[in-house]
Parts: structure tokens; C-alpha cells; sequence
């Protein structure tokens, strides 16, 4: 009889359950972050009509609304569980899918696609390999967004560093250099005199695009710490000197935007990776070298 009752209040309390629907959201940052989607798809949009510069202008407002929707959001206390799935659900559209989208159709039509057009098999293995890139960007941008969702806290003071590198610092890195290359490089390549420098820069933005967006996919999924600019470096009070670099990286933007974007995301995704690898591959050699060294010793006297 005890068992009965126990599973009858069971399954009273999953109908409750069932029936329970979400009544209250947060308008504000609710919009702000369908702000994002929208942006991410007017991306999409404007690379397939080949206008891959405003392209990447989109995802770039993308990130501003993806920064304030939950700045907004934990300023006035109402972060909760639906706005950081719709975040996320966003997130994939503006910073998974767009970035993607926009490197196949900026490699299709450069001179990437017509490098192997004599040989048909080996222009079918770039635009595989092309694709696998894309796509491996877009599954490892799922997967940090659903590992955040999974272990993020809300407490402001939790979001001082981020686990993997951030998917719009990710797709950063993605949409400077294409810009950099439709605004910079291309209109100087249409002239008549084309210095060498700058076809160099070309061919290396072409030739190493689809392996800078395999190299951000594996930095999203791993666990390398990235610094949240905002809160560490300009959040608070800081020394005098922080003043007079953000001055003069302001000034740097206002001379070039691009290069300016180039180097904030290329080195953002960049920095971290080399201290990992500084303090986890060659500080830890360092002791066994001497060792090494006194060992060699010790077996040239013998």
C-alpha cells in the first residue's frame, strides 16, 4: 500500500512538471540577444550575395550585442536558465554557423578555387578539406556553448577567465582577416602597380585561412584559460599606465580599423596559447636538460 501511494505521488508531482510553463522573462536582454541571431543571419545573407565585408561587420555587431545582453543582465539580477540557452542558441548562429559560412564562400571565390582546376581530384580534396574545416568549426563551437551552459556560474565575480577560447573571439579571428582582405588588400591588388608584399599577404590569408579555423575550432574545446578582457584590464581601478595604452590602441583603431582587428583577435587567440605552451612544454624540459648535460659528462670522463 506505502508503495503504491509513493509511486502515485510520483507521478503527481512529474504532471506538475510537465505541466509547468515558463511565465516571466527578462524583455531587455532577451532582445538584445535575439539582436545577436539577427545579426549572425543578415551575415549569412550578405556572404552569399558575395558583400563578405559587411559580412563580417555583422558578426563583429553580433559580439556587441552578444557583450551586452548579459552584462544587462546580471546588472539588474535577472540572469536566468532560459536567457542563457537562448544566448547560446544565438551564439551558434552568429559566431558557429555565419563564420563558417563566410570562409566557403570567401574561398570559393578566390584563388583557391582555381588552384586546382587542372587537376580534378586534387581541387576535389581542397573543397573537402574546406568544408570539414567549416564543419569542424561549427561542432566544436556546439560543444563550447553547451559545456558553458553546463558550467557556468552566474556570480559576476566567476567571470574573470573563460575555459577554451570564447566562440566570438573565435569567430574574431575569422571574420578580421576577411575583412582585412576585401578592404585592404583586394581594392590595392585591382590597381596596376601591386607591390609584392601585399600579394605575399594575400595568398598567406588564402592558403592558411582553412587552418586557422581548424586551430580556433581545437582552442574552443580545450581547457586553456582566456582572460575576460573587460573584467580583468579596464573593469575597476587600474594603474596610470592602462590609460595610456588604451589611448594609444584607440588611436591605432582610428588609423586602421582592420589591422586594428587583426591583431586584437589573432593575438587574444594567440596569447594564451603560447603561455599553455610555454609553462606546459618547455618550462617542464628545462630541468632535464643540465641532467641531461651532466650525464653526458659524467659518461665522457668515464
Amino acid at each position: 500500500m506505502t508503495r503504491l501511494k509513493t509511486e502515485a505521488a510520483k507521478e503527481s508531482l512529474l504532471r506538475r512538471v510537465r505541466k509547468q510553463r515558463l511565465k516571466y522573462v527578462t524583455v531587455l536582454p532577451s532582445l538584445i540577444t535575439l539582436l545577436n541571431g539577427v545579426c549572425g543571419f543578415t551575415a549569412i545573407i550578405f556572404a552569399g550575395r558575395g558583400a563578405f565585408a559587411l559580412a563580417g561587420y555583422m558578426v563583429l555587431l553580433a559580439m556587441i550585442a552578444d557583450m551586452l545582453d548579459g552584462r544587462l543582465a546580471r546588472m539588474s539580477k535577472n540572469t536566468s536558465s532560459f536567457g542563457g540557452q537562448l544566448d547560446s542558441l544565438c551564439d551558434i548562429i552568429s559566431f558557429g554557423v555565419a563564420p563558417a559560412f563566410l570562409m566557403l564562400k570567401v574561398l570559393q571565390e578566390s584563388k583557391l578555387a582555381g588552384l586546382a582546376q587542372p587537376n580534378v581530384v586534387f581541387e576535389n580534396f581542397l573543397q573537402r578539406f574546406v568544408w570539414l574545416a567549416a564543419a569542424a568549426y561549427i561542432s566544436c563551437a556546439a560543444i563550447r556553448l553547451a559545456r558553458f551552459n553546463v558550467e557556468n556560474e552566474e556570480d559576476e565575480s566567476a567571470h574573470m577567465s573563460f575555459v577554451g577560447l570564447p566562440t566570438p573571439a573565435a569567430a574574431g579571428v575569422v571574420v578580421s582577416l576577411i575583412i582585412f582582405h576585401q578592404e585592404i588588400i583586394l581594392p590595392e591588388l585591382s590597381g596596376g602597380d601591386i607591390p609584392a608584399y601585399l600579394g605575399f599577404c594575400e595568398s598567406a590569408i588564402m592558403y592558411t585561412l582553412p587552418f586557422l579555423v581548424l586551430g580556433v575550432a581545437v582552442l574552443m574545446v580545450s581547457r586553456i584559460r582566456y582572460p575576460h578582457v573587460l573584467n580583468q584590464y579596464i573593469k575597476g581601478k587600474k594603474p596610470f599606465t592602462h590609460l595610456i595604452r588604451v589611448l594609444l590602441f584607440l588611436l591605432f583603431v582610428i588609423w586602421s580599423r582592420q589591422a586594428a582587428l587583426v591583431l586584437i583577435f589573432c593575438g587574444f587567440a594567440a596569447g594564451s596559447f603560447v603561455k599553455w605552451f610555454y609553462y606546459k612544454v618547455i618550462r617542464k624540459r628545462e630541468p632535464i636538460l643540465p641532467a641531461l648535460g651532466r650525464v653526458a659528462e659524467f659518461k665522457s670522463e668515464k
